[in-house]
């Protein structure tokens, strides 16, 4: 069975976590919901190839262009992870994985030039600076902000 994309109102509901893979890849099922929102016009404050998207398109290298295009000619999810195995840069499953894992792990506390606002913003969410990663404090701002738009 495959998962048709959802043209998500991201203005109404977050895109999917960054954590969720697709063919092995993080970040792919995020920059696809936010992509689709974009060309419908329903990305309310999410920007599509913005520097967390950009991190995939560089790892496969490709644009931000060609995934619009992938993600305009696929009717479901499974079809632009199999265009990002086919198309930029080789990689194996072992390399996907390894890239997947690592950026998982990333955190922003161990950027000098980034800590003070990544503290900043993790403060604010309720998370300890030092151990979240820029995933956690991602899916933090996603559930405060569609909880503090609630009524």
């Amino acid at each position: 069975m495959y998962a048709t994309i959802i043209a998500r109102d991201l203005t109404k509901q977050a895109p999917h976590s960054p954590r969720e893979r697709l063919n092995g890849f993080v970040i792919a099922m995020r920059a696809t919901d936010k992509c689709r929102a974009t060309i419908n016009g329903s990305q309310g404050e999410y920007h599509y190839a913005c520097p967390l998207d950009q991190q995939l398109f560089s790892f496969k290298g490709i644009t931000g262009e060609q995934f619009k295009e992938a993600v305009q000619n696929s009717e479901n999810y499974e079809d632009v992870g199999a265009w990002l195995l086919a198309n930029g840069t080789h990689r194996t499953a072992e390399e996907i994985k390894k890239w997947s894992d690592q950026t998982e792990a990333y955190s922003l506390y161990n950027d000098p030039e980034k800590r003070a606002s990544f503290v900043d913003n993790c403060t604010k969410l309720g998370l300890d600076p030092k151990k979240a990663t820029l995933f956690d404090w991602l899916e933090a701002d996603d559930r405060a902000s569609f909880r503090a738009k609630k009524p």
